[in-house]
């Protein structure tokens, strides 16, 4: 298998948290810029990553299509087979993608000079970013799940918001979001220590 991705994304970092944390490691990375290169489009319409070619030369993408995929592939339990625990951790990982689209989409209009910037985009991914967070923030994240050197495996949600506040961390440190949101701060230090989390971290260019 190969999944191509790039560093900084965090919807790849999503992917590769999981394969870190299931202990797959018969996949090929495959470091690519997703706004030019064409093997990427002749895989995925879309062009977006992560993008994961599987050996039948079957094509998954979307990150949760493709961290779904993995946990069946490995029988693992980043995603609960059923029941109550599963739509929650379904429903955590929706809200922090869409976090993490929501800092894509506010990222790319800042980058723009201020006279071409469209500042009710601006505006309204703003409050989706504060109204994601203040919503993490109410609800009770497992720590313990988190400590390094445990043999608890985090369950999607918790990789999706791991890779989303790092995300923001890199894209918006001017939002210094951990003001007001105390306990999702603790959550996220101590969540980071794991292993996987250290080897994704995304380079700060």
């Amino acid at each position: 298998m190969k999944l191509y991705f790039s560093l900084t994304s965090p919807f790849a970092r999503k992917v590769r948290l999981t394969l870190l944390e299931l202990k797959i490691d018969n996949v090929t990375p495959v470091v690519i810029n997703p706004w030019t290169d064409t093997e990427l489009r002749n895989l995925n319409p879309l062009s977006q990553v992560p993008t994961l070619l599987l050996d039948d030369d079957t094509v998954l993408y979307d990150s949760a299509v493709i961290c779904e995929y993995l946990n069946e592939l490995a029988g693992g339990d980043i995603v609960p087979r059923g029941g109550a625990e599963r739509w929650n951790t379904l429903r955590q990982q929706a809200l922090a993608d869409g976090l993490a689209e929501a800092t894509v989409r506010c990222f790319l209009q800042l980058k723009r000079p201020a006279q071409e910037r469209q500042q009710d985009v601006v505006d309204r991914q703003q409050q989706a970013i504060d109204a994601a967070l203040h919503a993490f923030e109410d609800e009770p994240l497992p720590l313990p799940a988190a400590l390094p050197g445990t043999e608890d495996v985090p369950l999607i949600g918790e990789l999706a918001l791991a890779s989303a506040l790092g995300y923001l961390d890199l894209r918006m440190p001017q939002k210094e979001w951990r003001n007001g949101h105390p306990a999702l701060a603790e959550w996220f230090e101590v969540f980071s220590r794991r292993p996987s989390m250290r080897e994704t971290e995304p380079p700060r260019t």
